[in-house]
Protein backbone atom coordinates (compact mmCIF):
# COMPACT_ATOMS: atom_id res chain seq x y z
CA UNK A 1 0.00 0.00 0.00
CA UNK A 2 0.85 3.89 -0.54
CA UNK A 3 2.04 4.78 3.29
CA UNK A 4 0.98 8.51 4.49
CA UNK A 5 2.65 9.30 7.46
CA UNK A 6 0.07 11.71 7.69
CA UNK A 7 -3.08 9.83 7.34
CA UNK A 8 -2.51 6.73 9.03
CA UNK A 9 -4.88 4.07 8.54
CA UNK A 10 -8.38 4.06 11.37
CA UNK A 11 -6.52 1.91 14.63
CA UNK A 12 -9.45 2.94 16.76
CA UNK A 13 -9.44 -0.95 19.31
CA UNK A 14 -5.45 -1.49 18.74
CA UNK A 15 -3.10 -1.41 21.79
CA UNK A 16 0.47 -0.29 21.13
CA UNK A 17 3.31 0.59 24.30
CA UNK A 18 5.93 3.02 23.18
CA UNK A 19 9.12 2.83 25.31
CA UNK A 20 10.85 5.79 26.09
CA UNK A 21 7.43 7.59 25.02
CA UNK A 22 8.45 10.55 27.60
CA UNK A 23 10.66 12.96 24.59
CA UNK A 24 11.57 12.59 21.31
CA UNK A 25 11.21 10.04 18.88
CA UNK A 26 9.22 7.97 21.27
CA UNK A 27 6.54 10.83 22.24
CA UNK A 28 5.76 11.24 18.71
CA UNK A 29 5.40 7.64 17.81
CA UNK A 30 2.75 7.76 20.40
CA UNK A 31 1.23 10.65 19.85
CA UNK A 32 0.80 9.75 16.17
CA UNK A 33 -0.38 6.45 17.14
CA UNK A 34 -2.80 8.44 19.50
CA UNK A 35 -4.06 10.63 16.63
CA UNK A 36 -4.98 6.95 14.78
CA UNK A 37 -7.59 6.23 17.39
CA UNK A 38 -4.78 3.60 18.98
CA UNK A 39 -4.63 3.35 23.07
CA UNK A 40 -1.34 4.41 23.45
CA UNK A 41 0.52 2.77 26.47
CA UNK A 42 3.02 4.99 27.51
CA UNK A 43 6.18 3.06 28.94
CA UNK A 44 9.46 5.50 31.06
CA UNK A 45 11.53 5.21 34.10
CA UNK A 46 9.44 8.52 35.58
CA UNK A 47 5.96 7.90 36.16
CA UNK A 48 5.94 12.13 36.34
CA UNK A 49 7.27 12.70 32.77
CA UNK A 50 4.67 10.37 31.84
CA UNK A 51 1.97 12.24 32.91
CA UNK A 52 3.70 15.24 31.26
CA UNK A 53 3.62 12.94 27.75
CA UNK A 54 0.02 12.11 28.65
CA UNK A 55 -0.91 16.24 29.05
CA UNK A 56 0.55 16.87 25.90
CA UNK A 57 -0.57 14.10 23.98
CA UNK A 58 -3.89 14.91 24.58
CA UNK A 59 -3.22 18.67 24.39
CA UNK A 60 -2.83 17.48 19.84
CA UNK A 61 -5.48 14.77 20.65
CA UNK A 62 -8.22 15.71 23.16
CA UNK A 63 -9.79 12.41 22.69
CA UNK A 64 -6.48 10.35 22.94
CA UNK A 65 -6.63 7.25 24.85
CA UNK A 66 -3.58 6.65 26.94
CA UNK A 67 -2.40 3.95 29.69
CA UNK A 68 1.13 3.75 31.87
CA UNK A 69 3.68 1.45 32.81
CA UNK A 70 6.93 2.84 34.69
CA UNK A 71 9.92 0.86 34.61
CA UNK A 72 13.59 1.14 33.85
CA UNK A 73 15.98 -0.45 31.27
CA UNK A 74 18.85 0.06 33.38
CA UNK A 75 17.30 -2.62 35.30
CA UNK A 76 16.53 -6.05 34.59
CA UNK A 77 14.70 -6.20 37.91
CA UNK A 78 12.46 -3.47 36.61
CA UNK A 79 12.26 -4.83 33.66
CA UNK A 80 11.00 -7.78 35.10
CA UNK A 81 7.98 -5.88 36.80
CA UNK A 82 7.26 -3.92 33.67
CA UNK A 83 6.71 -7.05 31.67
CA UNK A 84 4.21 -7.79 34.40
CA UNK A 85 2.03 -4.84 34.14
CA UNK A 86 2.69 -4.90 30.23
CA UNK A 87 1.51 -8.86 30.16
CA UNK A 88 -2.03 -7.96 32.42
CA UNK A 89 -3.11 -5.62 29.72
CA UNK A 90 -6.58 -6.83 28.47
CA UNK A 91 -5.13 -6.30 25.02
CA UNK A 92 -1.56 -5.47 23.52
CA UNK A 93 -1.15 -5.64 19.48
CA UNK A 94 2.40 -3.93 19.34
CA UNK A 95 5.05 -2.51 21.13
CA UNK A 96 8.06 -0.16 19.72
CA UNK A 97 11.25 -0.92 21.38
CA UNK A 98 12.72 2.59 21.02
CA UNK A 99 13.60 3.52 24.31
CA UNK A 100 17.05 3.81 25.97
CA UNK A 101 19.86 5.88 27.95
CA UNK A 102 22.41 7.42 25.74
CA UNK A 103 25.39 8.12 28.17
CA UNK A 104 28.50 7.09 25.74
CA UNK A 105 31.33 7.10 29.73
CA UNK A 106 33.26 3.62 29.29
CA UNK A 107 32.38 3.89 32.51
CA UNK A 108 28.58 3.99 32.18
CA UNK A 109 27.05 0.61 33.21
CA UNK A 110 23.49 -0.41 33.93
CA UNK A 111 22.33 -1.24 38.11
CA UNK A 112 23.24 -4.77 36.88
CA UNK A 113 27.04 -4.23 36.16
CA UNK A 114 26.72 -4.24 32.29
CA UNK A 115 27.71 -1.70 29.59
CA UNK A 116 25.12 1.08 29.67
CA UNK A 117 24.70 1.07 25.70
CA UNK A 118 24.40 -3.00 25.62
CA UNK A 119 22.70 -3.53 28.62
CA UNK A 120 19.77 -0.87 27.89
CA UNK A 121 19.62 -1.31 24.59
CA UNK A 122 20.09 -4.77 23.99
CA UNK A 123 19.97 -7.26 26.51
CA UNK A 124 17.00 -5.25 28.18
CA UNK A 125 14.69 -5.37 25.32
CA UNK A 126 15.70 -8.95 25.08
CA UNK A 127 14.34 -9.87 28.52
CA UNK A 128 11.11 -7.92 27.87
CA UNK A 129 10.55 -9.39 24.54
CA UNK A 130 11.08 -13.03 26.42
CA UNK A 131 8.39 -11.82 29.34
CA UNK A 132 5.94 -10.76 26.76
CA UNK A 133 6.21 -14.19 24.47
CA UNK A 134 6.62 -16.25 27.77
CA UNK A 135 3.05 -14.34 29.16
CA UNK A 136 1.02 -15.01 26.07
CA UNK A 137 -0.97 -18.58 26.90
CA UNK A 138 -4.30 -19.84 26.29
CA UNK A 139 -6.14 -17.75 23.82
CA UNK A 140 -3.25 -14.87 23.85
CA UNK A 141 -1.15 -17.12 22.21
CA UNK A 142 -2.91 -16.81 18.35
CA UNK A 143 -3.51 -13.27 18.90
CA UNK A 144 -1.15 -11.54 16.58
CA UNK A 145 1.74 -9.63 18.70
CA UNK A 146 4.22 -6.85 16.41
CA UNK A 147 7.74 -6.36 18.05
CA UNK A 148 9.30 -3.18 16.76
CA UNK A 149 13.00 -3.04 17.38
CA UNK A 150 14.89 0.40 16.64
CA UNK A 151 18.10 0.64 15.32
CA UNK A 152 19.99 3.39 13.61
CA UNK A 153 21.85 3.60 10.21
CA UNK A 154 24.98 3.56 11.87
CA UNK A 155 24.74 -0.15 12.02
CA UNK A 156 24.72 -0.24 7.81
CA UNK A 157 27.61 2.47 7.54
CA UNK A 158 29.92 1.25 10.28
CA UNK A 159 29.15 -2.56 9.29
CA UNK A 160 30.71 -3.46 12.93
CA UNK A 161 31.24 -7.40 13.45
CA UNK A 162 29.81 -8.73 16.19
CA UNK A 163 30.40 -12.19 17.06
CA UNK A 164 28.99 -12.80 20.65
CA UNK A 165 27.40 -10.27 22.88
CA UNK A 166 29.43 -11.17 26.19
CA UNK A 167 32.51 -9.72 24.36
CA UNK A 168 31.14 -6.45 23.29
CA UNK A 169 32.40 -3.51 25.23
CA UNK A 170 33.31 -0.52 23.42
CA UNK A 171 32.77 3.37 24.56
CA UNK A 172 31.73 5.85 22.70
CA UNK A 173 29.95 6.04 19.59
CA UNK A 174 31.22 2.65 19.04
CA UNK A 175 28.88 1.27 21.96
CA UNK A 176 25.86 2.59 20.46
CA UNK A 177 26.85 0.68 17.12
CA UNK A 178 27.78 -2.43 19.50
CA UNK A 179 24.35 -2.48 20.68
CA UNK A 180 22.33 -1.73 17.87
CA UNK A 181 23.88 -4.30 15.63
CA UNK A 182 22.98 -6.61 18.41
CA UNK A 183 19.27 -5.26 18.33
CA UNK A 184 19.83 -6.23 14.51
CA UNK A 185 21.29 -9.60 15.30
CA UNK A 186 18.19 -10.61 17.81
CA UNK A 187 15.37 -9.26 15.85
CA UNK A 188 16.25 -10.81 12.42
CA UNK A 189 17.22 -14.14 14.21
CA UNK A 190 13.58 -13.48 16.49
CA UNK A 191 11.86 -13.75 13.08
CA UNK A 192 13.32 -16.56 11.86
CA UNK A 193 12.26 -18.73 15.04
CA UNK A 194 8.87 -17.12 14.92
CA UNK A 195 8.35 -17.96 12.24
CA UNK A 196 9.58 -21.57 12.46
CA UNK A 197 7.28 -21.95 14.66
CA UNK A 198 4.19 -20.76 13.41
CA UNK A 199 3.66 -17.79 16.15
CA UNK A 200 1.69 -15.12 14.98
CA UNK A 201 4.49 -12.67 16.46
CA UNK A 202 6.07 -10.01 13.65
CA UNK A 203 9.76 -8.58 14.18
CA UNK A 204 10.30 -5.85 12.58
CA UNK A 205 13.63 -3.42 12.28
CA UNK A 206 13.58 0.34 11.70
CA UNK A 207 16.05 3.13 11.75
CA UNK A 208 14.84 6.54 12.19
CA UNK A 209 17.23 8.63 9.89
CA UNK A 210 18.19 11.97 12.29
CA UNK A 211 16.42 14.02 14.21
CA UNK A 212 17.10 17.31 15.58
CA UNK A 213 15.62 19.66 18.51
CA UNK A 214 15.80 22.50 15.74
CA UNK A 215 13.07 21.12 13.46
CA UNK A 216 11.22 19.18 16.40
CA UNK A 217 7.59 20.96 16.82
CA UNK A 218 6.96 22.36 20.32
CA UNK A 219 5.35 20.63 22.52
CA UNK A 220 5.03 21.78 26.34
CA UNK A 221 7.15 19.62 28.41
CA UNK A 222 8.42 17.68 25.44
CA UNK A 223 10.60 20.45 22.99
CA UNK A 224 9.89 23.47 24.84
CA UNK A 225 12.06 26.24 26.79
CA UNK A 226 12.13 23.89 29.67
CA UNK A 227 13.14 21.04 27.87
CA UNK A 228 17.70 21.57 27.17
CA UNK A 229 17.80 21.93 23.75
CA UNK A 230 20.64 19.73 22.03
CA UNK A 231 22.59 21.06 18.90
CA UNK A 232 23.26 18.52 15.55
CA UNK A 233 25.74 19.48 13.34
CA UNK A 234 23.49 17.01 10.74
CA UNK A 235 20.57 20.17 11.14
CA UNK A 236 20.76 21.36 7.86
CA UNK A 237 19.72 18.54 6.43
CA UNK A 238 18.26 16.86 8.93
CA UNK A 239 13.77 16.19 9.97
CA UNK A 240 11.92 17.12 13.39
CA UNK A 241 11.80 14.36 15.69
CA UNK A 242 8.27 13.70 14.68
CA UNK A 243 9.04 13.09 11.28
CA UNK A 244 11.69 10.62 12.49
CA UNK A 245 8.96 8.81 14.78
CA UNK A 246 7.18 8.06 11.13
CA UNK A 247 9.43 4.62 10.50
CA UNK A 248 8.63 2.90 14.06
CA UNK A 249 4.74 4.02 13.48
CA UNK A 250 4.55 2.59 10.41
CA UNK A 251 6.53 -0.52 11.36
CA UNK A 252 3.73 -0.89 14.09
CA UNK A 253 0.94 0.29 12.68
CA UNK A 254 0.81 -0.59 8.28
CA UNK A 255 -0.94 -4.11 8.21
CA UNK A 256 1.17 -4.61 4.97
CA UNK A 257 4.57 -5.12 6.84
CA UNK A 258 6.00 -8.78 7.49
CA UNK A 259 8.53 -9.82 9.62
CA UNK A 260 12.08 -9.25 8.78
CA UNK A 261 11.44 -6.41 6.53
CA UNK A 262 13.79 -2.98 8.09
CA UNK A 263 12.15 0.15 7.38
CA UNK A 264 13.59 3.97 7.67
CA UNK A 265 14.40 6.64 5.20
CA UNK A 266 16.57 6.36 2.22
CA UNK A 267 19.10 8.68 3.45
CA UNK A 268 18.99 10.80 6.76
CA UNK A 269 15.60 12.45 6.18
CA UNK A 270 12.33 11.47 4.22
CA UNK A 271 9.20 9.14 3.94
CA UNK A 272 9.66 5.54 6.04
CA UNK A 273 9.89 3.26 3.52
CA UNK A 274 10.88 -0.91 3.26
CA UNK A 275 14.63 -0.58 2.91
CA UNK A 276 17.03 -3.68 2.46
CA UNK A 277 18.70 -5.14 5.11
CA UNK A 278 21.96 -5.37 6.35
CA UNK A 279 23.71 -8.80 5.43
CA UNK A 280 25.86 -8.66 8.50
CA UNK A 281 23.06 -8.71 10.59
CA UNK A 282 20.54 -10.38 8.59
CA UNK A 283 22.31 -12.87 7.49
CA UNK A 284 25.23 -13.04 9.66
CA UNK A 285 26.71 -16.42 9.13
CA UNK A 286 26.83 -19.67 10.38
CA UNK A 287 26.14 -20.17 14.20
CA UNK A 288 26.65 -16.40 14.49
CA UNK A 289 22.68 -15.61 15.18
CA UNK A 290 22.78 -18.72 17.68
CA UNK A 291 25.66 -17.34 19.56
CA UNK A 292 24.70 -13.97 20.33
CA UNK A 293 21.21 -14.75 20.98
CA UNK A 294 22.51 -17.60 23.50
CA UNK A 295 25.22 -14.52 24.69
CA UNK A 296 22.15 -12.32 24.83
CA UNK A 297 20.13 -14.45 26.80
CA UNK A 298 22.56 -15.32 29.49
CA UNK A 299 23.24 -11.52 30.05
CA UNK A 300 19.26 -10.75 30.07
CA UNK A 301 19.69 -14.08 32.46
CA UNK A 302 16.12 -15.51 30.24
CA UNK A 303 15.30 -17.43 27.84
CA UNK A 304 13.03 -16.73 25.03
CA UNK A 305 10.74 -19.31 24.87
CA UNK A 306 11.12 -19.96 20.98
CA UNK A 307 13.13 -22.90 19.89
CA UNK A 308 15.84 -22.13 17.21
CA UNK A 309 15.09 -23.61 13.47
CA UNK A 310 16.15 -26.83 12.40
CA UNK A 311 18.18 -25.31 9.47
CA UNK A 312 20.95 -22.88 9.39
CA UNK A 313 19.55 -19.06 9.57
CA UNK A 314 19.68 -17.73 6.29
CA UNK A 315 18.57 -14.16 5.41
CA UNK A 316 15.32 -12.32 6.94
CA UNK A 317 12.84 -12.47 4.78
CA UNK A 318 11.87 -10.22 2.45
CA UNK A 319 9.12 -9.78 -0.06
Amino acid sequence: MTWDPTRLPDLTGHVYAVTGATGGIGYFAAEQLASAGAEVVLVSRSPQKIGVAAAAIRGQVPQAETGSVAFDLTSLASVSEGVEQLAALPRLDGIFLNGGPMGFSARATTQDGLPLMTGAHAVANVALVAGLIAARTGADRDRSLRIVHASTGFVQQFRTQVMDARAASRAGMGAYVVAKTLTELFAYELDRRVRAAGLPITSVVTRPGVGVDAKTPQRPGIRDSTVPYRRNPYTPWAQGKDAAAWAGVRALADPDVVGGEFYGPRRIAGLPVRLSPSPHTSAPGPDVAERVWAGLEELAGVQVPVPAPRTEPGPAHRR
